[in-house]
């Protein structure tokens, strides 16, 4: 064994990791503080804080409920697209709710348990992506006076999805219907499904304990518009459950109401929205957008609301 061998490539190893812990260790994270500083940069690079009287109050990047303590929207405030993050725009449990296109049959409550004085979720009910879908743009439809209708919802707000039971062909199709069931709608809180025949067969509501995946799942269209009023940023999270900003025709939709709730017309609501408005980055990355804080911001300054 070269002794001296060994020191001169353990040396040579030491001297490595001296050089790339001087330059990665400490010289890079320099250089990127550096760069953090140069006007432009640096307000990003600080989280986008937003000051309201001299006093940070949200970073311009992470959206935020206006709601009361009991979660109903403050009529003076643009509402939020909604979120799936924590209990709602929660930047430790950023993340969508991982339903998919295909989640459109809700897990029913225990009506026992609801009349115990248990909540729906307590309960044990799970919305579909469907039915979050439909109950979010009849809510909104509700709180601004526009038509909430949309396709596959039916108009008390949930999926329109039927379970269609009888003999298949060789595709898997149901060919000659004998029982067929709303699957969304409790018989214990429905006082008759959204349809009352399906190809002949009257249309039950769904009971409690009852399993009806043996059904083929039929989703019902309906007759609503296939462009709603309500748009798609109204009735669905984003992926990070974070997202700031709604659609130019959310924020329309919503402006009669601010105009009423700050006694100022609907044009001068506008003309906030307006200024707080991007266009897409470079002309063609992402879409128009309206950042809900800063319009809020700007309104609670120019028109505030008497307490």
């Amino acid at each position: 064994m070269d002794f001296g061998n060994i020191i001169r490539q353990h040396w040579a190893a030491l001297r490595a990791l001296l050089v790339f812990t001087v330059i990665l260790g400490i010289g890079y994270p320099l250089l990127i503080w550096l760069v953090a500083l140069v006007p432009g940069l640096h307000d990003n690079a600080e989280g986008s804080i937003i000051t309201a009287g001299g006093k940070p109050v949200a970073s311009v990047l992470i959206g935020q409920l206006f709601t009361d303590a009991s979660g109903n929207p403050l009529p003076q405030y643009f509402q939020s697209r909604p979120s799936a993050a924590g209990n709602g725009y929660d930047p430790t449990s950023s993340g969508g709710s991982n339903l998919g296109p295909e989640s459109v049959v809700d897990t029913p409550a225990d009506p026992a348990k609801l009349a115990g004085g248990s909540s729906p979720a307590d309960a044990g009910f799970k919305a579909s992506l469907l039915t979050l879908v439909c109950s979010r743009s009849a809510a909104v439809a509700s709180l601004e006076g526009v038509d909430g209708s949309r396709p596959f919802c039916t108009g008390g707000g949930v999926g329109s999805v039927l379970s269609v039971m009888g003999p298949r062909d060789a595709r898997g199709y149901v060919v000659h219907p004998t029982r067929v069931v709303s699957v969304n709608e409790a018989c214990s809180t429905t006082p008759r499904p959204f349809l009352d025949f399906y190809e002949g067969v009257r249309v039950e509501c769904a009971t409690f304990g009852q399993d009806y995946s043996s059904g083929q799942i039929v989703p019902i269209r309906g007759a609503a518009r296939s462009d709603p009023q309500v748009p798609a940023d109204a009735v669905t999270a984003s992926a990070s459950g974070l997202d700031p900003d709604i659609s130019p025709a959310y924020a329309e939709i919503q402006v009669a109401r601010v105009a009423r709730a700050r006694h100022v017309t609907p044009d001068q609501i506008r003309q906030v929205v307006r200024q707080h408005r991007s266009d897409r980055a470079l002309g063609f990355l992402g879409e128009t957008r309206v950042n809900v804080l800063q319009v809020n911001l700007n309104l609670d300054h120019r028109y505030p609301v008497a307490n």
